[in-house]
């Protein structure tokens, strides 16, 4: 499947869909291929309201944010654990793990990036002041998702867009920068973006 350059999803118009296992609700911002329970990656925003296991995902790699609430502990099948604390935070976990979700205090709000173990992927959350150059190769895809400001992207090609917090936006063979909007925002505050670029090993 192809996307164009630059295709631009609405927090607005994510598909809320259950969990696997019933414990929750995830809105789901893309998946691909878009039908079928199989997907080879696919970006949701899930509320957890409580405490409870994660659903298995054996054959992806899962990144996740916070992006509301105090916090949350996860506890692994292997016996290590970690704490996404503030807002931004990201933790990287095989989805064949049996995965423990703990709320530290309160109701909480995360990113979820799923990828086949058969691709690429390189995750992070980026900060910038000004602005930050992005990039999507060939045979590549790359997800945008500004966490705490609105945000401009330009692409090469002259194309454009804003950015909502919590919009996603996905470059395919496209390059460009995003850059911060308004005026009001204090000089040397940074803004949270969560990049990740995904490597298809045999094409999209």
């Amino acid at each position: 499947m192809q996307f164009p350059k630059l295709q631009i999803i609405r927090k607005a118009s994510f598909k809320a869909t259950p969990w696997k296992n019933g414990g929750g609700i995830t809105h789901e911002a893309i998946r691909v291929p878009a039908g079928g329970d199989t997907f080879r990656w696919r970006v949701s925003v899930a509320h957890i309201d409580a405490s409870g296991p994660f659903s298995e995902f054996a054959e992806y790699n899962r990144k996740m944010v916070l992006l509301q609430g105090a916090g949350i502990e996860l506890r692994f099948g292997d016996g290590i654990s970690k704490k996404l604390r503030q807002v931004g935070e990201l933790v990287e976990f095989d989805g064949a793990l049996s995965t423990h979700c703990e709320l530290l205090d309160g109701p909480c709000v995360d990113l979820n990036l799923m990828v086949s173990k058969s691709d690429g992927v390189a995750a992070k959350v980026e900060r910038f002041i000004e602005s930050l150059p992005v990039n999507a190769s060939r045979n590549e895809s790359t997800v945008l998702f500004p966490i705490d400001r609105r945000v401009g992207f330009k692409a090469s090609t002259g194309e454009s867009a804003t950015l909502e917090p919590w919009d996603l936006a996905v470059l395919s063979q496209c390059r460009g920068h995003l850059h911060r909007l308004g005026s009001s925002v204090h000089v040397s505050a940074s803004t949270s973006v969560f990049v990740a670029t995904l490597k298809f090993v045999s094409g999209q």
